[in-house]
């Protein structure tokens, strides 16, 4: 019981009324009743919390029937069409779930177009996602503009997900459109949710152009080893896989490399 129990009685008993009376219930019928109170006032509390958050603003401004607990974003990079990768983050709850990311090479595309591109990796993650029977996610984003969303939407569709909400985020006016909205829409540069959106697109660039790099890095350490006599294609690929680079083989200790390619190399 409250220690102020009985000023909350006379609270709670209107001008005229019988006196209110408090008391301490542990079963029965009554402690069913305070217990469902207590869950109903939990739940309305993270709702409100929910509704008011960023996912909660990002579900509004995007015409969600729910915040999107689960976003998927992905993004492009290459250097002149050379190395051509995508990348896949996943935010749970607002959040980076990194053992969720993902690295795709491209293939089916050459050169420098990161529209056909981006279709190839969407299509390529959902199909799998529907093989696997996995969680699909809440909202697909992707970076970019009104090409790269119709890219998405396309591969969603052509893997039966055409219901699965998508949305891009152009670069510089941070405009944001969606099926919905193919004019585009602009939040505030304070909003919450276009904090969010803008962290998952960085967090997809950063992830896309490292391993853009690696794989860069790589192709240059197998030309400069292409130039070595007595590396042959069996130790040419012990050493890429061992080493990124020429100068990571530089560092190597003696007996380090002796073990990889023989002494005698």
């Amino acid at each position: 019981l409250p220690e102020d129990m009985a000023d909350i009685e006379n609270m709670l008993a209107g001008p005229g009324e019988p006196g209110t009376r408090i008391r301490a219930v542990r079963s029965g019928k009554s402690k069913e009743l305070v217990d469902l109170a207590n869950r109903n006032a939990l739940s309305l509390i993270a709702k409100k919390e929910q509704e008011t958050s960023p996912l909660g603003e990002l579900a509004r401004a995007l015409g969600l029937g729910a915040p999107p607990l689960r976003i998927e974003g992905f993004d492009i990079s290459n250097t002149l069409g050379q190395e051509s990768v995508g990348s896949l983050v996943v935010f749970d709850d607002g959040r980076p779930n990194k053992a969720e990311y993902r690295k795709y090479r491209i293939k089916t595309v050459a050169g420098a177009n990161d529209v056909a591109s981006l279709e190839e990796i969407v299509r390529r993650r959902y199909r799998r996602i529907i093989e696997e029977k996995k969680r699909l996610p809440d909202l697909v984003f992707v970076d970019g503009g009104k090409g790269q969303l119709q890219a998405a939407r396309k591969a969603l569709l052509s893997v039966g997900l055409a219901a699965v909400p998508a949305a891009s985020l152009a670069k510089r006016e941070e405009i944001i459109y969606t099926a919905a909205e193919p004019g585009g829409l602009s939040l505030e540069r304070t909003s919450p949710a276009l904090k969010l959106i803008q962290n998952i697109r960085d967090e997809a660039h950063r992830f896309a152009i490292s391993f853009h790099r690696t794989r860069r890095e790589k192709r240059s350490f197998a030309s400069v080893l292409d130039g070595i006599a007595g590396i042959g294609p069996v130790k040419k690929k012990a050493l890429l896989a061992a080493y990124l680079s020429a100068a990571e083989v530089a560092s190597a200790p003696l007996e380090e490399l002796a073990g990889i390619v023989g002494r005698r190399t």
